[in-house]
């Protein structure tokens, strides 16, 4: 099974290295204490697959950001396998935490299924499903899923970004997946954060490797044509991984990973609107991000809103 059609089987979706502030932060239109306020609150859950193949839950938040302890479920993978993750579900059960997600492992795609016991280590009582849904995935350097519920309202919908800059989307129709579209371009890309999500679109924000920041806004009509607004012209080209989670009501607290300098630095982004995105400095996370492969934990469609784009 090609990548054009993995989802066909009707599976089940439940500017340097050195990053300065001056470079990154964008003028702060802060609206005083409040917002402040809110800012701090917000925080992340930050995922990561280490070279042993466990998997990492770690929260960043506050202001100056901060990496709270780093819990570790060993032996999730086989050491050195994983090189790509979506963001993945984790959902409390009586005794411990269900989790799901997809994994790029070589030329496989891999849908991933197992339990966490309240010890945060594999529940060995519980099935670990490791899926292949299938091969051409070598050339593959990005994987996000969106699932949107809302009342009657679902759309699961699923993009992989492909190195030579093709961007493919797949969406589920009833009981199986179909291949909605690609288009051409992105081959600057160097990360996606999903940052909004409803009925109708998804909207990521991505870096670009000579540093420019955009939005990536792709409606849910075939066929598939993104709307690419510029956000900042340069600063951003460092992170290799961008995750984003809500902040607000309509915002993003969003983390830029920089895997040379195994470094993380936080931004709270106001609802994304090209170049006048209002974008606040947090500063640098006191924690290290260690790992090659990071990705962003969520929780179930319902409970999960991105507002951000």
């Amino acid at each position: 099974m090609t990548a054009r059609n993995l989802f066909r089987a009707g599976l089940a979706l439940a500017g340097t290295a050195a990053l300065s502030t001056a470079a990154l932060a964008a003028p702060a239109h802060a609206a005083g204490a409040s917002a402040t306020s809110t800012v701090a609150a917000c925080e992340l859950s930050a995922g990561s697959v280490t070279a042993l193949g466990g998997q990492t839950t770690g929260s960043v938040g506050g202001i100056p950001p901060v990496k709270g302890q780093t819990r570790t479920a060993h032996g999730v993978y086989q050491p050195g396998k994983v090189r790509v993750s979506s963001y993945f579900i984790s959902e409390p059960n009586i005794s411990g935490l269900d989790i799901f997600g997809y994994v790029l492992q070589g030329d496989g795609l891999y849908r991933h299924s197992y339990s966490q016991d309240g010890t945060g280590e594999i529940d060995t009582s519980t099935p670990n499903s490791l899926t292949k849904v299938g091969g051409g995935w070598t050339n593959f350097k990005a994987l996000e899923t969106s699932a949107y519920i809302s009342g009657n309202t679902q759309r699961h919908t699923a993009y992989g970004l492909r190195t030579d800059g093709s961007l493919f989307r797949w969406d589920n129709s009833g009981s199986s997946w179909r291949s909605t579209g690609s288009t051409a371009g992105f081959q600057s890309v160097k990360s996606l954060a999903l940052i909004g999500k409803t009925a109708t679109y998804d909207t990521f924000l991505a870096n670009l490797s000579g540093g420019a920041l955009y939005t990536i806004k792709i409606p849910a009509t075939s066929p598939m044509k993104p709307v690419v607004t510029k956000v900042r012209p340069s600063g951003w080209g460092g992170f290799e991984k961008l995750i984003a989670n809500k902040c607000g009501v309509s915002g993003t607290l969003l983390l830029g990973i920089d895997n040379d300098t195994k470094s993380g630095y936080t931004y709270a982004v106001s609802h994304a609107n090209g170049a006048a995105t209002v974008i606040q400095n947090l500063g640098k996370v006191n924690g290290t991000f260690p790992d090659a492969v990071n990705f962003r934990w969520g929780v179930v469609a319902d409970l999960d809103p991105l507002t951000g784009g």
